[in-house]
């Protein structure tokens, strides 16, 4: 992949990112509680993307509000 096409690729990343941050701003006007449910599926999903590995990464308190602690896991 040639210098070009690595910024071609950072730039698609950046506005994909840019996008999600503007989402997540506007949720935060909204009810506290629907934010912590997107969050908490967002997490989830990069979680299940990550083949399990995420969760590792995360204080216990998200894990469990995420549904991704080991005792929320099994059930």
């Amino acid at each position: 992949m040639s210098g070009a096409d690595q910024a071609a690729g950072a730039g698609t990343a950046d506005d994909d990112a840019a996008e999600l941050i503007a989402q997540l701003r506007e949720l935060a006007g909204a009810d506290p509680a629907d934010v912590r449910q997107v969050v908490a599926e967002v997490l989830a999903a990069l979680d299940r993307a990550a083949g399990g590995a995420l969760r590792d990464h995360l204080p216990e308190a998200i894990r469990h509000d995420a549904g991704l602690d080991a005792a929320t896991a099994r059930h």
